[in-house]
């Protein structure tokens, strides 16, 4: 089977809605049947190697940190100190779910789990609050994408598995450009909340916030411990996904007394469905990995952009170009293991560091999380308000110019992004 074959039938099937997972393996083995010489096997192979790394485990174990965080109830409580902290400034409610989801991304590493536990109690609480439910989806979807971007972060350890770049600076890395984008995020609550006249809460007493942020402060405590342990080389960050589980589930079962043993079957079992997905996307391209070498794709990219990129900068725009388009139909995993092998040595020899790219390839999908038609965040989002996608849409946008501007300051501007792990001497 020629290519061109492949090609169509890949397109084809996307059409038709097979998850992606799927296609990748499917033409995967279609195309290693077709090469002579080549045993059947080594698709199987391809794909056992591939799951064959320490720092993949970190994936398991940031997705059961998250579902023990919202079973246990741990969310609601940092949602109720955000809404004291901030819940008096016009469009309170707004400005708490930004806030809410960067501190839940400082221990899930997932944009999904944020939108999903976060959602499910702010989306209702703003619609009855007098907010429109596109802005209800909107701020949620939007400011969740911060969850792979502020460390830990689930595409950024995959990322590094790909590159044998350095996960401690990639965390580092990407923790000014979440802050920037939560800021930013904010910014424009204020400008649309004093448009629209969004709502405020009646202050909350000093002495209430100061009882909140005491029975909020072990999970407050949780991100800095990680990200802390992480940067100073006091362990892997796979140890630290298992920290973030083991402290989540202790605090939920013995300081807050929110989550019972009986829990955990169902809790254990959520979670290897959810990071299954993400692990047999990665075995199946690292099969299509090799199928790609076997057409040289990695050589003919790397003859075009010799030929018409010839500055790093035009090539950080290409990127950005190319990351946001398949980002609308394709998981940032799947679309890493596919594209990063190709387009990293052409980075390199621009004089692009792999962190570099990695850091402005994690925030270009993570926008793909909000654009139909993959679009997960939001069309979990627009689920719980039982909002039509299109409206969804209308609600994100402004929201989405915030993270392309602080894409396009990182892209060109990487000192940015780096002076901190290049301070904390990691890069």
């Amino acid at each position: 089977m020629g290519w061109e074959a492949l090609v169509g039938l890949f397109v084809l099937l996307i059409f038709l809605g097979v998850p992606i997972a799927f296609v990748i393996g499917m033409i995967s083995l279609l195309g290693i049947i077709s090469i002579p010489f080549v045993p059947n096997i080594t698709v199987f192979m391809k794909m056992f190697y591939g799951l064959n790394s320490f720092v993949l485990l970190a994936i398991p174990l940031f997705v059961l940190a998250a579902n023990l965080m919202n079973h246990g109830q741990i969310t609601k409580m940092l949602i109720d100190f955000c809404i004291a902290l901030v819940g008096n400034i016009r469009g309170g409610l707004a400005h708490a779910n930004i806030l809410v989801s960067m501190i839940f991304a400082g221990v899930s590493g997932s944009a999904q789990a944020d939108t999903a536990g976060v959602g499910n109690m702010l989306i209702p609480a703003m619609i009855n609050t007098g907010y429109d439910k596109e802005t209800s989806v909107g701020v949620t979807a939007a400011s969740s994408t911060i969850g792979v971007i502020i460390p830990p972060s689930i595409p950024m350890v995959v990322y590094a598995g790909l590159t044998n770049a350095s996960v401690a600076a990639l965390f580092i890395g990407g923790m000014v450009p979440g802050i920037l984008i939560g800021l930013t995020m904010m910014g424009i609550v204020v400008w649309k909340g004093r448009k629209l006249n969004f709502p405020i809460y009646e202050k909350t007493a000093r002495g209430e916030v100061w009882a909140l942020f005491k029975k909020s402060f072990p999970a407050l405590l949780a991100p800095v411990i990680i990200v802390g342990g992480i940067s100073t080389g006091w362990y892997t960050p796979t140890e630290a996904a298992a920290f973030a589980s083991i402290y989540s589930m202790l605090i939920s079962l013995f300081v807050y007394k929110t989550l019972k043993m009986r829990d955990m079957p169902g809790i254990l079992k959520e979670t290897l469905k959810l990071s299954s997905l993400s692990l047999f996307a990665l075995a199946t391209a690292s099969a299509l990995g090799e199928l790609l070498g076997y057409y040289k794709v990695s050589d003919h990219v790397a003859t075009f952009f010799m030929a018409y990129v010839s500055s790093a900068s035009v090539f950080m725009m290409v990127v950005i170009v190319f990351f946001l388009f398949i980002g609308t139909f394709m998981d940032a995993i799947p679309a890493m293991i596919l594209f990063t092998p190709v387009l990293l040595p052409i980075a390199t020899s621009l004089g692009i560091s792999s962190v570099h790219l990695g850091i402005v390839t994690v925030i270009t999908l993570a926008i793909g999380l909000v654009t139909p038609p993959y679009g997960l965040c939001l069309l979990i989002a627009s689920s719980i308000a039982d909002l039509p996608i299109e409206r969804s849409l209308m609600g994100v946008l402004p929201y989405i110019t915030s993270l392309l501007i602080i894409l396009i300051l990182v892209a060109l501007f990487p000192s940015v992004a780096f002076f901190l792990p290049q301070f904390l001497g990691l890069m």
